[in-house]
């Protein structure tokens, strides 16, 4: 890829795209919106539930008290965030897919505009 305005795919080999104007563009501008609306929010999540365990069982003695049987509330926890890891993943993946797809009619509707992503 010699110029960094060519987009090198199976769809759009050859052509030019204008990334500079598809970036001030309103619709990409949306989609950035859309993508820190949905990852912020989840992040926070994740970061908030991965220290919550450290923390609540350096400084409190709730997690150590039986949830039932031998198996306390700290491992019912510890076992919660191995799911939460697969959930967050598994919703980010398909989100993503969203998003990816948004990205491409963003190329495609500047390319058929012949520059002009608006």
């Amino acid at each position: 890829m010699s110029n960094a305005t060519e987009y090198q795919t199976d769809d759009y080999s050859g052509k030019n795209v204008d990334f500079v104007k598809v970036e001030q563009s309103e619709s990409f501008q949306k989609l950035m919106h859309d993508r820190k609306k949905f990852i912020v929010p989840l992040t926070i999540f994740f970061l908030i539930f991965y220290f919550l365990l450290p923390t609540l069982t350096s400084y409190t003695n709730f997690l150590n008290t039986p949830a039932f049987g031998d198996i306390s509330w700290v491992w019912l926890f510890a076992f919660a965030q191995f799911i939460m890891t697969w959930v967050l993943c598994t919703v980010y993946v398909k989100k993503a897919a969203s998003f990816d797809e948004q990205a491409n009619q963003i190329i495609d509707k500047q390319i058929k505009n012949g520059g002009d992503p608006s």
